[in-house]
């Protein structure tokens, strides 16, 4: 401040000065002499070099970011610090969705990479229903939506803001996919549940399956004791006792088996290699209607070989008893992800049950215990990928692996 007010008093001085000499040489004009007429162009020199250089340093200061005001436009915000925020919001693991009312409807359109990959063919089935389903969220609540994809059904958070922009009002909607972090939480949830079950189970029938055989081996030490029709009815009781209690006890070692799989321990597996090994299994049980591929031929994974064919075996297993056909393909999909399809052309999962057939315990057959597709999510969960059921293009069951 103090050096702005030198400035302004020099240019103050510069033109007194020079006015001064003005009127000097107004007054020497009647009779001008080359000596006083040198001499006030000598003098003039001074102020008007002064005025010179103070108005050449006196320029208009440049306002810092904190001078500029709360209600500045856009357009006066610093280019880098525009394409910084643009940069972040293009990059942010969270679909961003902008939503505008035109001729009554709402208007989506994605907004940064996360929200145009799950629009790209691969996810979403239908994105205008997607669109529809974004539009009619609420403000300011969050809600949990599911929408269809070419892996299957997949849940994701969605919030709204309401915020207006150059002088027009539009939604901010933000979408999370949280498909894989819930599914995550229920496969802790059901083994801690199995885990619980199969422990107080199997304590009360061990001594039910020890005693009843004790029992058994009692009455036929007493064989022709007791009169006939009491032994018949005790030999059916206890042997009735003790074969449910055996099968009871295997019944639950089998669940068992849901909270007690190992730690993957993955490798470099060629999956070719990996599916030769399983046709060779399975041949002798599809006689030739079973077909293995990969795209391309060397491609490899880091997984635990072994939990990968248990996997597919399970699957398969499902397969023969619904279908005649059924096909493996493995390819890369898009973001380099691995993606194994297992086909078939059997009736299919019914619609109203496809939420369901992950689920332990759960099964659509007479004498099913519910495990083999509740093992088969459990072990590529525990390699890091994810499994779905798929609408199928034509008829069968479809289900896609994704690691």
């Amino acid at each position: 401040m103090a050096s702005e007010r030198a400035l302004k008093w020099g240019v103050a001085a510069g033109v007194t000065g020079l006015m001064a000499l003005s009127v000097a040489a107004d007054l020497l004009s009647p009779s001008p002499e080359p000596r006083r007429i040198v001499l006030c162009a000598l003098l003039a020199v001074a102020p008007a070099t002064l005025l010179w250089q103070c108005l050449r340093r006196l320029t208009l200061r440049t306002p810092r970011m904190e001078d500029i005001p709360a209600t500045a436009t856009e357009a006066q915000i610093p280019t880098d610090a525009m394409l910084a925020l643009e940069a972040r919001l293009e990059h942010a693991p969270i679909a961003l969705f902008r939503i505008e009312q035109a001729a009554g409807a709402g208007v989506v359109a994605p907004l940064n990479a996360s929200a145009r990959r799950l629009l790209a063919p691969g996810r979403a089935i239908a994105p205008q229903d997607l669109h529809q389903l974004l539009a009619a969220q609420p403000v300011g609540q969050r809600q949990l939506v599911s929408f269809d994809t070419e892996r299957g059904a997949e849940r994701a958070l969605v919030a709204v803001s309401a915020l207006t922009l150059q002088g027009a009002s539009q939604r901010l909607a933000a979408l999370m996919p949280v498909e894989s972090e819930l599914e995550a939480e229920a496969l802790n949830a059901w083994r801690e549940l199995v885990q619980v079950l199969t422990h107080e189970i199997m304590n009360s029938l061990t001594p039910v399956a020890s005693l009843s055989r004790t029992a058994c081996g009692l009455l036929d030490e007493a064989h022709g004791k007791l009169p006939p029709d009491i032994q018949a009815d005790l030999d059916t009781a206890l042997d009735a006792i003790a074969r449910r209690a055996a099968s009871l006890v295997d019944f639950v070692g089998s669940y068992r088996s849901l909270s007690t799989v190992a730690q993957a321990q993955p490798q470099r597996v060629l999956l070719e290699e990996l599916f030769e090994r399983l046709s060779a299994l399975l041949e002798p049980q599809w006689q030739g209607k079973l077909a293995f591929s990969v795209e391309p031929a060397s491609l490899e994974v880091m997984i635990d070989p072994g939990q990968l064919e248990q996997a597919l075996i399970n699957l398969l297993k499902n397969a023969s008893e619904a279908a005649t056909q059924a096909q493996v393909r493995a390819r890369l999909s898009r973001g380099g992800r691995l993606r194994i399809d297992v086909s078939d052309n059997g009736p299919g999962v019914p619609e109203a049950l496809a939420a369901h057939i992950f689920t332990p315990f759960f099964s659509t057959k007479k004498q099913g215990r519910g495990i083999g597709l509740a093992m088969v999510r459990h072990l590529v969960h525990a390699n890091g990928g994810t499994v779905r059921y798929a609408r199928s293009v034509g008829a069968g069951a479809r289900f896609i692996l994704t690691f």
